[in-house]
């Protein structure tokens, strides 16, 4: 299982990290990938972005996970006033093994990973040969021919970053 983090209201370099600390708590984490700065999205007034991408192991369910990742945002002070406001900590699914699932509120994969840079970089930093359910594609193959939206991260930090106690 692949999440997908990312801030740009307050410390995000703190935010996500004590995000990623905290996943700790509840799954396993398995990979972590650099900490990448990215241009915003859609709504185009307001600071850049910080983004890393988490793997991790769990036998919590898809929603679970929905719930358990809402959760941390909203603690983390995370409020929606409209699609593409800035945040405080934004935590998405963006891949459950080969699970493909449609619902209202949870699509799996996530519905634009493969056109955001900010999540595809960071992705193929750390497993490459991941495989699109969708397009049978492996992540390095869907950096090197998709167009995505945005410019090209900067990698702003290594994954070292992330261990218990960095700053």
């Amino acid at each position: 299982m692949f999440l997908a983090l990312g801030a740009n209201v307050g410390d995000p370099a703190r935010q996500i990290r004590d995000a990623v600390l905290r996943l700790g708590n509840h799954v396993e984490v398995v990979g972590v990938s650099s900490l990448y700065r990215s241009e915003p999205v859609g709504y185009l007034d307001q600071p850049d972005f910080l983004n890393a991408v988490v793997e991790v192991r769990s036998e919590l369910t898809p929603r679970e996970l929905l719930e358990m990742t809402q959760a941390m945002e909203e603690a983390a002070g995370r409020h929606r006033p409209f699609a593409g406001a800035p945040r405080t900590l934004d935590i998405d699914i963006v891949l459950y093994g080969d699970l493909r699932m449609h619902e209202p509120d949870l699509d799996i994969p996530h519905p634009r990973w493969k056109e955001r840079a900010f999540v595809l970089w960071p992705l193929v930093e750390i497993a490459p040969d991941v495989v699109d359910p969708d397009t049978g594609l492996a992540v390095r193959a869907l950096c090197a021919a998709l167009r995505v939206e945005g410019a090209v991260p900067e990698r702003v930090a290594g994954p070292e970053t992330f261990a218990r106690g960095g700053s």
